[in-house]
């Protein structure tokens, strides 16, 4: 069941979204409510939920300021509620990571699958953390969104090649491809992408690739050659080498739970 939050300004469109909306049928319950931006960031950091509803004009701070400075210490998915469609309010809210936007009034049918859409990633999510992390006490696996998600402008070229394995891992990826693309020599690229993360190009792409396989498998809407091509490992025996490695499981054992 999702724990959800409510940050909404205007008493009676809060009070109707707690008490008139269907959150059982949708799987959730309202585990708090906020009349204001100050308020709702105690009331995250309090009861960390894993949606937030927040309008986005509201005193004291704003719905994506809140949301923003939250994200720092709570993980959570988060829904704009707004009536407005003003580029600059678009723009913020992207880089604040919002997840989605609801147009007032609210729509409790679109909110149904909004809900259930976010429940799913945050289920996939919660598994990939499972795995890695049982992985990591095992085998050494570590966190890779902690990488996906840092700033290393410090070293432009170290950055690049993480956003290059976030978008591309799908294709062929080597280190000689993304450093040609750089300008830069494969053997400097390989150098400080180690001194950086900590483990080489090609460990940290396997471990991207699994992670997004584990995604894929979940869902249980494809084989597990299909999981192998779509995750850039055009061999299936190497695929379930490399799964095994990372995960202590077949790729078959982890479908059927094993």
């Amino acid at each position: 069941m999702l724990r959800v939050m409510i940050a909404e300004d205007e008493d009676i469109i809060r009070k109707g979204l707690i008490y008139t909306m269907d959150w059982m049928g949708m799987d959730c319950v309202v585990v708090a409510e906020a009349a204001n931006g100050q308020e709702g960031l105690s009331k995250i950091l309090e009861n960390k939920p894993d949606v937030v509803l927040a309008d986005i004009c509201m005193p004291f701070m704003d719905g994506i300021e809140m949301i923003k400075e939250a994200s720092k210490s709570v993980k959570f998915k988060s829904i704009l509620l707004t009536s407005y469609a003003e580029f600059e309010y678009a723009r913020r809210a992207i880089s604040a990571g919002v997840s989605e936007y609801l147009l007032k009034p609210v729509d409790e049918e679109k909110l149904a699958v909004l809900m259930k859409r976010l429940g799913e990633e945050i289920a996939n999510s919660r598994q990939v953390e499972y795995v890695m992390e049982q992985a990591e006490s095992d085998a050494g696996i570590m966190n890779l969104e902690y990488y996906m998600q840092l700033d290393l402008s410090e070293n432009k070229y170290v950055s690049k090649a993480i956003q290059e394995i976030k978008s591309g891992y799908g294709d062929k990826l080597s280190v000689e491809s993304i450093s040609d693309m750089l300008g830069v020599s494969a053997s400097y690229l390989s150098r400080k992408f180690k001194e950086v993360t900590g483990q080489t190009f090609l460990d940290f792409l396997n471990k991207y690739r699994i992670s997004q396989a584990i995604v894929l498998l979940n869902t249980g809407q494809y084989r597990i050659g299909e999981v192998s091509d779509a995750t850039g490992f055009t061999d299936y025996k190497h695929f379930c080498a490399v799964f095994k490695k990372y995960t202590l499981k077949s790729p078959s054992k982890f479908m059927k739970g094993i």
